[in-house]
């Protein structure tokens, strides 16, 4: 067995254990318990570091750890708690979810998870931050239609919904810069924008979100996204297959963009149409058009990497 902490975060600790061994110790989440743990995990030759990716509490431990040349692996929380109930761990405590993420990731034999370029980490910075600023925006907007009778309150929603249409506009000029100064993401932009319906701000998305695209099979992407329908067969039964998992934020917009697309593109609207005339229920033609996009723009993106010697 390889020698792994393993690391359950919270918004103020991080409870690490380390296996074989079963040390366990506990420290701040901040930049100066992040140090403590690495010390921690040097002094018991720690050969890798595995957390599960909590929504974002584990992204300042994931840097700094790999900032200070110690490896580190991020896994699927769901995947952890099942293989603990697998075991037969019913029980739920800091201590034992540490002990149990390390022994998941041996029994898995999990690998580093790359640490993201400075430019990815901008990036995914931004677009976030621009899906945030979009979303207030809409819902100022909503309050708007209520207060027509009611100019001091309806001044005060204009002027936070002119801000916020400033920032939406310095955003996009700032992500579009990037785009437009990295070799691959302008060549993949181009080859994806050919593509009517796939916009401005899904072309970010797919870049912040999804920088495995066109360096994985049809398959993996797609079960990475969460297109994949999962097969639930047993014996003679043939269960109904279901899409489970993967990257939310990419899958909502490829839904709304693979609606759009087949407006213009035969071959997607006789795909759409054969389903449908077929019976299959409206969220299975939706999935399935999703499905056909993005195996699409993984296509696409894999030509480009190709022709122009990209890294993958």
């Amino acid at each position: 067995m390889r020698t792994i902490c393993g690391v359950d975060i919270s918004k103020d600790k991080l409870d690490a254990c380390i296996e074989p061994g079963s040390k366990f110790a506990s420290f701040d989440n901040n930049a100066a318990g992040i140090a403590e743990l690495a010390g921690f995990c040097r002094e018991h030759t720690v050969s890798l570091v595995v957390m599960e990716a909590s929504g974002g509490y584990e992204r300042r431990a994931f840097l700094q750890l790999w900032d200070m040349e110690i490896s580190c692996a991020l896994t699927n929380p769901r995947s952890v708690r099942r293989y603990a109930e697998a075991m037969g761990l019913l029980e739920k405590t800091d201590r034992i979810d540490a002990s149990v993420i390390a022994r998941f990731a041996d029994a898995k034999r999990l690998v580093p998870t790359p640490l993201p370029s400075q430019a990815q980490q901008r990036l995914k910075a931004l677009v976030t931050r621009l899906r945030q600023v979009t979303d207030d925006l809409t819902v100022q907007k909503q309050r708007r239609t209520s207060l027509f009778d009611n100019p001091q309150m309806l001044a005060s929603l204009n002027e936070v919904i002119a801000l916020l249409k400033a920032q939406s506009r310095l955003f996009e000029r700032e992500i579009a810069a990037m785009i437009d100064d990295d070799p691959l993401w302008a060549k993949l932009a181009k080859c994806w924008r050919a593509v009517k319906g796939v916009a401005a701000r899904t072309v970010a998305r797919l870049h912040a979100e999804l920088p495995e695209i066109g360096t994985l099979s049809n398959k993996a992407i797609a079960k990475l996204v969460g297109l994949a329908p999962l097969a639930d067969d047993s014996g003679k039964r043939k269960g109904k297959r279901r899409i489970r998992g993967g990257r939310a934020g990419v899958r909502s917009i490829l839904f709304l963009v693979a609606g759009i697309a087949a407006r213009y593109d035969t071959s997607l609207a006789a795909f759409r149409d054969r389903l449908l005339a077929t019976g299959k229920e409206k969220m299975v033609v939706r999935i399935a058009l999703a499905h056909k996009l993005l195996i699409r723009l993984n296509a696409k993106a894999r030509e480009v990497r190709a022709q122009h010697n990209f890294a993958t």
